[in-house]
Parts: C-alpha cells; sequence; structure tokens
C-alpha cells in the first residue's frame, strides 16, 4: 500500500509521490516566539515529527525545514512593554521553544532559519514580484496585488470578493490599492527594528519569510507544506501567492494539523488559556504529553482536560508495564526489525496514529497473556514488535532518547535514591510476612501506597512503580 494524506488544497486524501524518489522534502512553519510555548504549539511539531519518523522508517531522506519567526508586530510590542530589545525577548522564547521539543522527543529540524536571517532573499524576491507586476512599493511599503494573482482563495475555498482587509494592514495602508492586499514589506517606525532595503528602511511582513526561506532551503519546489488549522487563511494563502507569482511551483502537497481546545476554543495565548509547556511538565512525564498530544489524528481537535491526562498516563502506564514485566522475565529484549503489517496500513493511511496505537495495545494485550502462560517466545515476540511500533512513533520508554536521564522528567540519581528506599521497605515487609505479622506488612503496603507507590507481587518478588493523583 502507498503512503496517502490529506492534501489541504484538493482536499481529498491524495496518493503521496515525492518529487524525487527516495527523498521528502517538508517545510513546516514553527514558532513565533513572542512567549514561552504552550501544549497547542508543540501538537504541531510533534504531529509533524511522526510524520517525519515514518518516512524515514519507510527508508526515505527526510529533509525538514522548521522556520522560527523572531520579528512580528507582536515581538516587538511585548519587547516594547517589558523595555527590552526584540531580540532579547526572541531569542529568549526560541529557546524555550527548542528545549520543549527537545523534552517532548522531537527529533532536531534539519535546518531551522529565523526570519531575521533572510532579509536578502527576501528583498531578492519582492524585486523578482515588483518587476513582473505582482507587488508595488507604496510609501516605504511593499504590497503584493492579489488582483494579480486568479488563483488566490482556492487554498482556503474562499472567494477574493468577499475576503476581509488584510490582517497587516498597518501604518500606510492608505497606500494600498486593494484592500485585500498584504504587506510585504513594512517601513521602519521610530525605536523599531529595520533593514535597509531599495524602497527605504523596514521590516518584513509576516508571510514574505517563510516563501523566502522555503526557496533558500528546499528549492523551487518541495513535497508538503505544514502546519496549523489555522494557518490556511491568510499566511498560507499568501505564501502560496507570492511564490507561485514569483515563478516557484512551491509545495506539492498541504497538510494541517488540528488545535488543542479548552472550552471548546483554541488554546492561544491571547485568549489567556493557555498551558504552558513547562507547568506540564512539573506534573506530567514527558512521555505522558507526547502520548496524550499525537496519539489522537492530527486532523483531530484534543479538548484539554485534567482528567484526559490522567486517562493518557493510565493507558501509556499499560505500555510501559508490559515492557517492564517483559525484560523482568526474558532479559533485555531489542526493537523487532519491521513493524506489524497492520500497524504499517494503519500509518501509510493518512498518518493513522489512532489506529496504529490500538495495534500498539492489542500488541501489549496479547503480551501480557503470554507473561501469564510463562511462554518467553511469544513475550520476546510482542515486546520486540511493541517496542518496533513505539520507536517509529518517539515513543519507546526503553530507548535511549527516554533513558538518557533528563528527557526522561527524572533524576537517575534520585530514582536510585527512592529504589533503596523502596527496597528496605520493602524488605520489612518481606520480614514480617515470614513471621505472619500480616496487619504490619499491610501497614508497610499502605505507607508505600500513600506516598505514591504501587507495589505489585511477581513471580519474581515485588515491583514498584510511581502512580500520580
Amino acid at each position: 500500500m502507498s503512503m496517502r494524506l490529506y492534501d489541504t488544497s484538493t482536499r481529498t486524501v491524495r496518493d503521496f509521490v515525492p518529487l524525487v524518489e527516495g527523498q521528502v522534502s517538508i517545510y513546516l512553519c514553527g514558532a513565533t516566539v513572542q512567549a514561552p510555548p504552550h501544549i497547542g504549539h508543540i501538537r504541531s511539531g510533534l504531529n509533524f515529527d511522526v510524520l517525519r519518523r515514518w518516512f524515514a522508517h519507510r527508508g526515505n531522506d527526510v529533509v525538514f525545514c522548521r522556520n522560527v519567526t523572531d520579528i512580528d508586530d507582536k515581538i516587538i510590542a511585548k519587547s516594547c512593554a517589558q523595555e527590552i530589545p526584540s531580540w532579547q525577548l526572541a531569542q529568549t522564547n526560541e529557546r524555550a521553544f527548542a528545549d520543549a521539543y527537545t523534552a517532548l522527543g522531537c527529533l532536531p529540524s534539519t535546518v531551522e532559519p529565523r526570519a531575521t536571517g533572510h532579509i536578502p532573499e527576501m528583498i531578492a524576491m519582492m524585486e523578482r514580484l515588483i518587476a513582473t507586476g505582482h507587488a508595488y512599493p507604496s510609501g516605504g511599503d511593499v504590497y503584493f496585488d492579489v488582483s494579480s494573482f486568479p488563483a488566490y482563495g482556492a487554498l482556503s475555498g474562499q472567494k477574493p470578493d468577499a475576503m476581509r482587509e488584510a490582517e497587516d494592514a498597518g501604518a500606510g495602508a492608505a497606500g494600498k490599492r486593494d484592500r485585500r492586499d498584504f504587506a510585504l514589506w513594512k517601513s521602519a517606525k521610530p525605536g523599531e527594528p529595520s533593514w535597509e532595503t531599495p524602497w527605504g528602511q523596514g521590516r518584513p511582513g509576516w508571510h514574505l519569510e517563510c516563501s523566502a526561506m522555503a526557496h533558500k532551503y528546499l528549492g523551487p519546489a518541495f513535497d508538503i507544506h505544514g502546519g496549523g488549522l489555522d494557518l490556511v487563511f491568510p499566511h498560507h494563502e499568501n505564501e502560496i501567492a507570492q511564490s507561485k507569482a514569483a515563478g516557484d511551483p512551491f509545495a506539492n502537497y498541504w497538510m494541517h494539523n488540528a488545535w488543542v481546545t479548552l472550552s471548546g476554543e483554541k488554546m492561544s495565548k491571547s485568549l489567556g488559556n493557555s498551558v504552558l509547556v513547562t507547568e506540564m511538565l512539573k506534573r506530567w512525564s514527558p512521555l505522558v504529553l507526547r502520548y496524550y498530544l499525537a496519539t489522537p489524528h492530527y486532523r483531530s481537535m484534543i479538548e484539554y482536560s485534567e482528567e484526559a491526562l490522567r486517562e493518557a498516563e493510565v493507558s501509556f502506564g499499560r505500555i510501559e508495564g508490559f515492557l517492564e514485566r517483559a525484560g523482568e522475565q526474558t532479559g533485555a529484549i531489542e526493537p523487532a526489525a519491521r513493524v506489524p503489517a497492520v500497524f504499517a496500513a494503519a500509518m501509510d493511511d493518512d498518518l493513522g496514529v489512532p489506529q496504529a496505537m490500538a495495534v500498539v495495545h492489542n500488541t501489549v494485550r496479547d503480551g501480557n497473556t503470554a507473561l501469564a502462560a510463562g511462554d518467553k517466545d511469544a513475550v520476546v515476540r510482542h515486546a520486540a514488535d511493541v517496542r518496533a511500533m513505539l520507536g517509529v512513533l518517539g515513543m519507546d520508554p526503553l530507548s535511549e532518547q527516554w533513558t538518557a536521564g533528563a528527557s526522561a522528567g527524572r533524576s537517575d540519581e534520585l530514582r536510585g535514591v527512592v529504589d533503596h528506599l523502596v527496597k528496605l521497605a520493602l524488605q520489612q515487609r518481606e520480614a514480617a510476612r515470614a513471621r505472619k505479622d500480616y496487619a504490619a506488612a499491610d501497614a508497610v503496603r499502605d505507607s508505600l501506597t500513600a506516598a505514591g507507590i504501587v507495589v505489585e507481587d511477581t513471580p519474581n518478588g515485588p515491583r514498584w512503580t510511581l502512580h500520580r493523583d
């Protein structure tokens, strides 16, 4: 079965055919670094990390470009409010995003360009657009002429005549020829960062940067352009217009992930309902957060709730528990060389992670049955399959990525201390049971439970795990 993906531009699920056999090029609209990331921001990174991993698993060489918008109106406004330079605010939040991607197991981008590092490329693209009649300077601003591009609105399905005025009008908008025209370049205002251009000092409009950077790193044509559903219009519509008007075929497929919502509304900083990644990591393990955000289908909304996160923790805990018990019974188990065919079919069908994860859970169930029966060969086979499938999803708790210490969300040193203390308590419990003082044995177990330690008696002796309320 060939891989099939939902293409926003055609509103259909299409067979994926790369421009170059064995190579996949992806551009993902990344962070506008005006504030630290909430889990809604990171969902996009996780969804496309899974996509990238699956392409690589299928034997493709993947070039993954995710940009950083480090200059825009909101960054300037917030830096002024905090009385710090805009670059300082942008750098601080860019590091926060990078830390969040790493904490939740996203692979590093092949390239992660910043808008401010690509002003010459933007100027060159504007010169091409002006020369061909698709853009015009006006009082130090440069605007794209929407009327010059008849296909404008095709991605979002909107009719140009019914479109609202471009959101980035700003000062100097009176110089626009049409209310729908959008800014490629904004003339400098006092105290704002600016760069020299043939049209005077100024800074980029939001949309221009992505077209310029995609062209530089992926070429005139590339396979997939991704981003959040909220970017379809106007951002991605404008990218298409300016890139194709400049002569680039641009993206062959368009993919958009849905939002994380809270009380039915898109999670956003402006609504004040965001849940910062740094705060979430104080309460939940990174693997549980990754499972929670990456398991739903990328085109499905996620309604945030504490209950849903607890359910995710329990669900992923069953997987971890099976792998732990399997290792205790059979020793170290390596991932299988291939994932099960039914898992691969789910992933090939528009990145069907929910269906793929159902295969994981079914395999865990069969593995637990084999554990109970003492069938070590079956245990090894099922555990190897589970590790292979989780590895593709970036969720294998036994992989080096998650056992390397800091990324696992807890200190190895602290874990060792707790393990030593729990073993002492369990030895006391076993001694009490040996002398048939069951009340004392139960008291030890109750004390551990009260401390968040879950004790499970196994044929190989008691084992413990942490439990979260």
